[in-house]
Protein backbone atom coordinates (compact mmCIF):
# COMPACT_ATOMS: atom_id res chain seq x y z
CA UNK A 1 0.00 0.00 0.00
CA UNK A 2 1.35 3.32 -1.38
CA UNK A 3 1.20 5.20 1.97
CA UNK A 4 1.35 2.96 4.61
CA UNK A 5 4.45 3.41 6.97
CA UNK A 6 4.70 -0.46 7.78
CA UNK A 7 4.94 -1.28 3.73
CA UNK A 8 7.99 1.59 3.42
CA UNK A 9 9.42 0.10 5.87
CA UNK A 10 9.44 -3.54 4.38
CA UNK A 11 10.53 -1.74 1.16
CA UNK A 12 13.47 -0.15 2.69
CA UNK A 13 12.13 3.65 2.16
CA UNK A 14 12.22 4.07 5.88
CA UNK A 15 15.05 2.14 8.17
CA UNK A 16 14.31 0.40 10.84
CA UNK A 17 16.13 -1.90 13.57
CA UNK A 18 15.55 -5.65 12.62
CA UNK A 19 14.95 -8.68 14.69
CA UNK A 20 13.66 -10.89 12.14
CA UNK A 21 12.88 -11.24 8.52
CA UNK A 22 11.49 -14.16 6.54
CA UNK A 23 9.16 -15.06 3.15
CA UNK A 24 6.33 -14.08 5.02
CA UNK A 25 6.98 -11.42 7.73
CA UNK A 26 9.31 -8.82 9.19
CA UNK A 27 10.21 -8.21 13.28
CA UNK A 28 11.65 -4.69 14.22
CA UNK A 29 11.99 -2.92 17.14
CA UNK A 30 9.17 -0.25 17.68
CA UNK A 31 11.22 3.37 17.52
CA UNK A 32 8.66 4.59 20.37
CA UNK A 33 11.63 3.12 22.25
CA UNK A 34 8.98 2.70 25.10
CA UNK A 35 9.94 -0.34 26.67
CA UNK A 36 13.32 -2.26 26.28
CA UNK A 37 13.14 -4.67 22.93
CA UNK A 38 9.30 -3.89 22.07
CA UNK A 39 9.59 -5.49 19.13
CA UNK A 40 6.76 -5.38 15.70
CA UNK A 41 6.09 -8.08 14.01
CA UNK A 42 4.38 -7.51 10.59
CA UNK A 43 3.34 -9.48 7.29
CA UNK A 44 5.16 -8.35 4.40
CA UNK A 45 1.70 -8.03 2.49
CA UNK A 46 -0.78 -5.23 3.33
CA UNK A 47 -3.65 -6.33 5.48
CA UNK A 48 -5.19 -3.81 7.66
CA UNK A 49 -5.48 -6.04 10.67
CA UNK A 50 -6.97 -9.88 11.79
CA UNK A 51 -10.15 -9.35 9.96
CA UNK A 52 -8.94 -9.25 6.65
CA UNK A 53 -5.66 -11.28 7.09
CA UNK A 54 -5.26 -14.22 5.11
CA UNK A 55 -4.66 -17.75 7.15
CA UNK A 56 -0.99 -18.55 5.64
CA UNK A 57 0.14 -15.24 7.23
CA UNK A 58 -1.48 -15.13 10.17
CA UNK A 59 -0.10 -18.28 10.83
CA UNK A 60 3.52 -17.60 9.82
CA UNK A 61 3.00 -14.00 12.23
CA UNK A 62 1.93 -15.71 15.21
CA UNK A 63 5.21 -18.63 14.15
CA UNK A 64 7.61 -15.75 14.70
CA UNK A 65 5.94 -14.01 17.52
CA UNK A 66 6.87 -17.51 19.28
CA UNK A 67 10.52 -17.77 17.58
CA UNK A 68 11.09 -14.10 18.11
CA UNK A 69 10.13 -15.13 22.23
CA UNK A 70 11.80 -17.75 22.63
CA UNK A 71 14.88 -16.36 21.41
CA UNK A 72 14.29 -13.33 24.10
CA UNK A 73 13.82 -15.84 26.62
CA UNK A 74 16.92 -17.80 25.85
CA UNK A 75 18.83 -14.19 26.16
CA UNK A 76 17.17 -13.86 30.20
CA UNK A 77 13.92 -12.30 29.38
CA UNK A 78 11.65 -14.54 32.01
CA UNK A 79 7.84 -13.09 29.85
CA UNK A 80 6.50 -11.43 27.05
CA UNK A 81 3.67 -9.50 26.44
CA UNK A 82 2.07 -9.88 23.17
CA UNK A 83 -0.39 -7.59 22.07
CA UNK A 84 -2.42 -6.76 19.05
CA UNK A 85 -5.06 -4.09 18.41
CA UNK A 86 -7.48 -4.55 15.23
CA UNK A 87 -9.55 -1.68 14.24
CA UNK A 88 -10.39 1.83 15.22
CA UNK A 89 -12.13 1.29 18.08
CA UNK A 90 -9.67 -1.05 19.64
CA UNK A 91 -7.27 1.92 19.17
CA UNK A 92 -4.76 0.58 16.12
CA UNK A 93 -3.37 3.51 15.39
CA UNK A 94 -1.00 2.02 12.14
CA UNK A 95 -3.57 0.14 9.86
CA UNK A 96 -1.18 -2.70 8.75
CA UNK A 97 -1.79 -5.69 10.78
CA UNK A 98 1.13 -6.19 13.47
CA UNK A 99 1.84 -7.78 16.91
CA UNK A 100 3.42 -6.16 19.43
CA UNK A 101 6.31 -8.53 21.32
CA UNK A 102 7.40 -6.52 24.94
CA UNK A 103 9.79 -8.63 26.46
CA UNK A 104 10.02 -8.97 30.40
CA UNK A 105 11.62 -9.41 33.43
CA UNK A 106 11.48 -9.73 37.05
CA UNK A 107 10.76 -6.07 38.96
CA UNK A 108 10.85 -4.62 35.37
CA UNK A 109 8.71 -1.83 36.65
CA UNK A 110 6.67 -1.92 33.77
CA UNK A 111 2.75 -2.44 34.06
CA UNK A 112 0.78 -3.55 30.84
CA UNK A 113 -3.00 -4.49 31.70
CA UNK A 114 -4.91 -1.63 33.01
CA UNK A 115 -6.59 -1.95 36.47
CA UNK A 116 -9.76 -1.91 36.17
CA UNK A 117 -13.27 -2.10 38.16
CA UNK A 118 -14.91 -5.40 38.49
CA UNK A 119 -18.17 -4.94 36.20
CA UNK A 120 -21.57 -6.70 37.23
CA UNK A 121 -22.00 -8.62 33.75
CA UNK A 122 -24.36 -10.82 33.71
CA UNK A 123 -21.35 -13.80 32.20
CA UNK A 124 -24.24 -15.95 31.18
CA UNK A 125 -25.92 -14.05 28.85
CA UNK A 126 -22.86 -12.59 27.68
CA UNK A 127 -21.54 -16.22 26.45
CA UNK A 128 -24.96 -17.19 24.71
CA UNK A 129 -24.52 -13.65 23.15
CA UNK A 130 -20.88 -14.29 21.51
CA UNK A 131 -20.76 -17.83 21.50
CA UNK A 132 -19.86 -19.46 18.34
CA UNK A 133 -22.88 -21.49 17.15
CA UNK A 134 -22.28 -24.50 15.41
CA UNK A 135 -23.69 -25.24 12.47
Amino acid sequence: MENCLFCKIINGEIPSYKIYENDYVYAFLDIANDYFGHTLVIPKKHFENVFDCEDDYLSEIIKAVKLISNHYKNLGFSGVNVINASGKDAEQSVFHLHFHILPRKENDGNKIWPTKEKKDFDLAKICDELKIKEN
